[in-house]
C-alpha cells in the first residue's frame, strides 16, 4: 500500500492507493477494501463544487450537497466548508480516489446525481465536469477492471450464483440498473452487509446492510465475477 496526501482547500487528506500489477483478477478481500477505502474517503467542499444546472455541453448537473433538498430530494449529503466523508455518486462516474481530489483541485463539481432523465439519456447524460462515482463504476474499480462496467455489462464478465446461500465476499447483487457488492451475511442471515455508490441513505459510496427479502423483491439476484480468485 502507499500513502499520498493532497490538499483540497485549506485541508489536507491522506489517501490510501493501493498499487497491484496491472490485470483482471482481483481477491474479495481486496475488493471489499476498495469499496471500504471509497466510503471513508474524507475530503473538503467548497462553494465551487456546487452546481444545479447545466454544464458548459448543456448537461444538467446536480451535486449531492444539502442544497439538492430544495429540488426535492433529501439525499444530499455535503456541505461547503464542513469536511465531508464518502465519494460522492457521479451519474457515469469511474474515479479514483487520487483522480477525485485531483478534479475537486481544479475546480470540478462532486458528485451528479441520477434520475429518469439520467437513465433515458444513458452516457449522453455524462458531465466531464464532475467527479464522483457510480454504481457500476465502484463495482468496477473494487474488481481491477481496466474500464466501467455498465450494469447490463456485468452478466457478460460474470456468472449468475445458483442460490443466494452462495453469495461470497466479493459478490455482487445486480438488478436493472443497480448494483451493489456483497460482504457477508449478518448474524441472523437475514441481511447482506456490503458496500453500494448511492442512492440510499445518501447519495454517496456507503456501508450498507439490507434485508435479503426486500432486495429479492426488488428483483436482485445473485452473480460472481468469472476472474475472482480464492
Amino acid at each position: 500500500m502507499m500513502f499520498r496526501g493532497f490538499r483540497v482547500g485549506l485541508f489536507f487528506f491522506p489517501v490510501a492507493l493501493f498499487v497491484t500489477a496491472c490485470g483482471p483478477k482481483v481477491t474479495p478481500e481486496r475488493a471489499v477494501a476498495t469499496a471500504y477505502q471509497y466510503s471513508k474517503l474524507m475530503w473538503m467542499p467548497e462553494q465551487r463544487h456546487v452546481r444545479h444546472g447545466p454544464d458548459s455541453a448543456g448537461r444538467r448537473v446536480d451535486t449531492p450537497d444539502v442544497s439538492l433538498a430544495d429540488l426535492g430530494d433529501p439525499k444530499g449529503y455535503w456541505k461547503p466548508g464542513v469536511p465531508a466523508r464518502g465519494m460522492p455518486y457521479k451519474w457515469g462516474g469511474f474515479d479514483t480516489p487520487e483522480s477525485f481530489l485531483i478534479g475537486l483541485e481544479a475546480g470540478k463539481k462532486a458528485g451528479d446525481i441520477g434520475g429518469k432523465a439520467k437513465r433515458r439519456l444513458d452516457q449522453a447524460a455524462v458531465s466531464d465536469e464532475s467527479v464522483g462515482i457510480d454504481c457500476s463504476g465502484l463495482i468496477s474499480r473494487c474488481w481491477n477492471l481496466d474500464r466501467p462496467y455498465s450494469t447490463k455489462e456485468l452478466p457478460q464478465i460474470c456468472t449468475e450464483l445458483k442460490s443466494w446461500q452462495d453469495l461470497a465476499m466479493g459478490d455482487i447483487l445486480l438488478k436493472d440498473g443497480h448494483v451493489l457488492l456483497f460482504k457477508t451475511w449478518s448474524q441472523d442471515g437475514k441481511s447482506i452487509i456490503g458496500y453500494e455508490a448511492g442512492p440510499f441513505p445518501k447519495w454517496r459510496v456507503n456501508a450498507c446492510q439490507i434485508r435479503a427479502v426486500r432486495l429479492k423483491a426488488e428483483g436482485y439476484t445473485p452473480w460472481r465475477y468469472n476472474k475472482m480468485e480464492d
